[in-house]
């Protein structure tokens, strides 16, 4: 089946999208993934705004309402960019998977209530003709679990190490998404039937966008290369200090984002640098260290088994800086190196791996096969995730679907 994958993370760089043929059953352990086109489309500068409106809830009900549409709108023009510019047929697309933006996750002492994600599917797949299936979160948090991460799926089905990994018999990998908010999927080796186990970490490139942000004046929107921070500073004490959030001590699973990471928190975070004396770019150094600091911490306080990898992935993968301090944290926290490598090692993307993600998972939903993992999301049971909205093929999906079984 050739599935399209839309992804718009909480950084909102832009629209993430990745066209893939997937075949084979979870069942059988048959699942492959090609990757036949990816690109990431910039969201106009004014529509970009006005997500951050929201994620601020300074807007009245009509706005998103509006916005809704607005993003279903972006996310389908988006696809057909991709197929036009890449060459792809459109009516060779069987299906596509859309993750849509999320405006809130309501999270109350650990608990996910709800969950809101924009972009409907059914306006997908009218302007595009394709079946789309989206609000994937939405099942998972109605059984009780985080609605997140759902990237855990793919790490589990897809990137599940050998017994000994790097020289280490029995050795998990930790799969490190650092996107605006970083997640990480600890995976046993094969044999050992052990739980996989999955939380966000906390801020990813949130935080540091922001002060990069702010060290040049709004001309950059995120810290390129890792310059910023190696300009600057880390105050330890204030490191010290907003470590000592309760979210990192919180026990998994667990899941966060802006509704707790805002605008406004690091607003404030950033007076009381500018009060103790940081400069803008020793901020960014800071910010930088938090979220290295903080990885490396969950690892040591949660890790299930040996970490023998980390597979870092997202943003922050192309962040030098970041990925040097990230590995001299693991060192200081687990007493030993590890080995960190990104998913060219393994033939994936690493910039394509969530909208790939999400293209498995409708893969997955429109086969009736359960797209979470209850051990890394924290439900009490499998769930078929997603939404299912018709296009012009939906009949002949059916008909497919009806002559595999």
């Amino acid at each position: 089946m050739r599935v399209v994958g839309i992804m718009s993370g909480t950084s909102v760089d832009g629209i993430d999208v990745a066209v893939a043929d997937i075949r084979g059953t979870p069942t059988q352990a048959t699942l492959t993934i090609e990757q036949l086109a990816f690109m990431i489309v910039p969201w106009e500068p004014t529509n970009r705004r006005r997500i951050f409106a929201l994620f601020e809830q300074a807007v009245a009900a009509a706005e998103f309402c509006r916005a809704n549409f607005m993003l279903a709108e972006a996310f389908a023009q988006a696809v057909q960019h991709v197929l036009h510019e890449t060459k792809i047929a459109p009516n060779s697309i069987d299906l596509i998977g859309s993750h849509g933006q999320t405006i809130w996750h309501d999270v109350t002492q650990g608990q996910v209530s709800s969950t809101l994600q924009l972009g409907d599917p059914s306006v997908i797949a009218v302007r595009t003709g394709v079946t789309t299936v989206g609000n994937f979160r939405v099942a998972d948090v109605a059984a009780q679990g985080q609605g997140a991460p759902l990237v855990s799926t793919f790490d589990w089905y897809l990137l599940r190490p050998g017994n000994t990994l790097n020289g280490v018999a029995g050795g998990w990998r930790a799969v490190q998404n650092i996107g605006g908010i970083g997640n990480v999927t600890f995976l046993p080796p094969l044999g050992n039937d052990q739980a996989p186990l999955a939380f966000d970490t906390g801020p990813g490139n949130a935080l540091i966008d922001w002060a990069a942000q702010q060290a040049t004046n709004g001309q950059w929107a995120y810290d390129q290369d890792g310059g910023l921070a190696q300009q600057g500073q880390v105050s330890n004490p204030l490191l010290a200090r907003w470590l000592a959030l309760p979210y990192f001590r919180q026990l998994p699973p667990k899941t966060t984002g802006r509704e707790l990471f805002s605008s406004q928190l690091v607003a404030q975070w950033w007076a009381e640098a500018k009060a103790a004396g940081l400069t803008a770019t020793d901020f960014v150094a800071t910010m930088t260290e938090l979220t290295a600091a903080s990885i490396a911490t969950a690892y040591k306080q949660f890790a299930p088994g040996p970490v023998a990898q980390v597979l870092v992935g997202g943003g922050g993968a192309r962040n030098p800086q970041l990925l040097r301090r990230l590995a001299f944290h693991l060192q200081q926290q687990l007493g030993a190196g590890v080995a960190l490598c990104t998913h060219t090692a393994f033939g994936i993307d690493d910039k394509a791996k969530e909208a790939l993600a999400f293209a498995l998972l409708a893969y997955l939903a429109m086969h009736g096969w359960p797209g979470n993992v209850p051990a890394c999301t924290g439900a009490t049971s499998q769930q078929i995730l997603g939404q299912i909205a018709p296009g012009n093929n939906y009949t002949r999906l059916l008909r497919q679907q009806i002559q595999v079984y």
